[in-house]
């Protein structure tokens, strides 16, 4: 299939139309002459921070880590009390989901439209520091960031007096030490703090005790980078690039074995099947379409029956899965399911802090039960057993949403492909059989058990 022809301006794909065809980065004197710092400058010469935190949420903006919150009100939940003076702000920049790498864009060809939205957030939430916590793997965007403040420090875009106003803003790359769960708000700050990275207890939340102890917002590098285009062309137009209720546009991607894997800026509303065929290319030569994650390893499968979905946050949930990143991976029909769930789920497994019990010991246990499967050894009540630890994974029983996204995928993949999963029972009937892990079938409960 041929490939779609995407024709970027700034009024349409307002994240990477500055972008060049050779990939190379955007410095600040090309990024200034294509409105690069218009939409800081509008910000801190003529508005207020309560007029930017009222665009914000009017705008509808919603967070692009994942979950979807609108960043609006996230703003809005830090404390209006002036006489706290010592506020921070912190750029998400920990991109470790499987699967997903349009932040990775964002930060080595476009570094200085992040830089002006931390400073434009930095601003609307009275922060004179800001920290982009870095996936400490992404060393290009690391050494493109690092130049790209050195730029902004010597054209008066950070530091002292910004725009000739009485506003100062300090930003720091930080590079991580590497793990899954510092994409965990609460677990990044400890992270920053030189804490192991483990998550909060919530409440009390960032927004009011965060960064060593002090107002915290933190938001995704996609987020951030809208923010800028959102306060220099306005909210109505904004909401009018967007085919759906969510507004805006959103960078999605297709990956696996399609023929022009990818990511792309496309508005919300368009069909996951439109970006299959028309952007990724379709499946490649000989292979079949099976399944695929809208966004994450860390989101429920869905098939080929969901690919007529609207890419957008509301219809993906009442399909069972989440939206995410957006960034989806296809499974072909050359691929089993359970080999597939080992990978997954050792992946999770080995990147779980270990804070709580149900997903320090849960996690493993799963992966134990598939490779009995995968080898043609599981017994009978292996399937129920799965389906108990999921259940016993879900959201509200463990300390954070990590364990939650690990058994998504699953779950699903129990739902959709059981039988897959069946021809992995060496045994197919007898009585009284215990589980490989010496638990009798339906009396999980890994919070009282372990």
């Amino acid at each position: 299939m041929k490939k779609k022809k995407i024709i970027y301006t700034s009024e349409t794909h307002p994240l990477t139309w500055r972008l060049h065809a050779d990939k190379k980065p955007i410095w600040i004197n090309d990024y200034c002459n294509k409105n690069g710092y218009m939409g800081a400058k509008k910000a801190l010469q003529s508005m207020s921070p309560d007029e930017i935190i009222s665009l914000i949420k009017e705008s509808g903006l919603k967070g692009r880590g994942g979950a979807g919150f609108p960043t609006g009100i996230k703003w809005s939940l830090m404390p209006k009390d002036e006489s706290l003076k010592i506020r921070y702000v912190i750029c998400n920049a920990d991109e470790m989901e499987p699967g997903t790498y349009k932040d990775r864009l964002l930060m080595e060809q476009m570094p200085h439209q992040l830089i002006e939205g931390m400073i434009i957030t930095a601003f609307a939430l009275k922060a004179y520091r800001g920290y982009i916590f870095l996936r400490c793997e992404y060393i290009e965007a690391s050494v493109n960031l690092r130049r790209a403040i050195i730029e902004a420090n010597q054209a008066n875009f950070l530091g002292k007096n910004i725009f000739g106003t009485d506003f100062s803003f300090e930003l720091i790359l930080h590079t991580g030490a590497g793990r899954y769960i510092c994409g965990e708000e609460t677990a990044l700050i400890n992270s920053l703090e030189g804490r192991r990275a483990n998550p909060r207890a919530k409440p009390p939340f960032p927004a009011n005790i965060g960064l060593w102890g002090k107002p915290t917002c933190v938001n995704n590098v996609e987020t951030i980078s809208n923010i800028p285009a959102i306060v220099f062309n306005g909210v109505n137009w904004y909401k009018n690039i967007s085919n759906s209720e969510d507004t805006g546009t959103k960078i999605m991607g297709f990956s696996g074995r399609v023929k022009n894997p990818g990511l792309w800026e496309l508005p919300f509303g368009i069909t996951a099947q439109e970006i299959l065929e028309e952007y990724a290319g379709g499946m490649s030569d000989g292979l079949h379409f099976k399944a695929w994650q809208p966004g994450g390893a860390s989101t429920d499968f869905l098939t080929k029956k969901h690919l007529n979905l609207p890419m957008e946050f509301s219809s993906i949930n009442k399909a069972g899965s989440r939206l995410g990143t957006a960034m989806a991976m296809v499974i072909d029909h050359k691929i089993n399911m359970v080999s597939l769930l080992i990978n997954i789920e050792e992946f999770f497994a080995r990147e779980s802090c270990g804070w709580c019990t149900p997903c320090r010991e849960g996690l493993p246990w799963s992966v134990k039960i598939l490779r009995a499967l995968e080898n043609k050894q599981g017994i009978p009540g292996d399937i129920e057993m799965l389906q108990q630890i999921c259940n016993q994974l879900s959201a509200g029983k463990t300390f954070c949403a990590h364990a939650p996204g690990a058994i998504e995928p699953l779950q699903s993949a129990i739902k959709y492909f059981r039988e897959e999963f069946e021809e992995g029972i060496l045994l197919k009937s007898f009585s009284n059989t215990k589980s490989i892990n010496g638990i009798i079938p339906n009396t999980l409960n890994i919070n009282t058990v372990l």
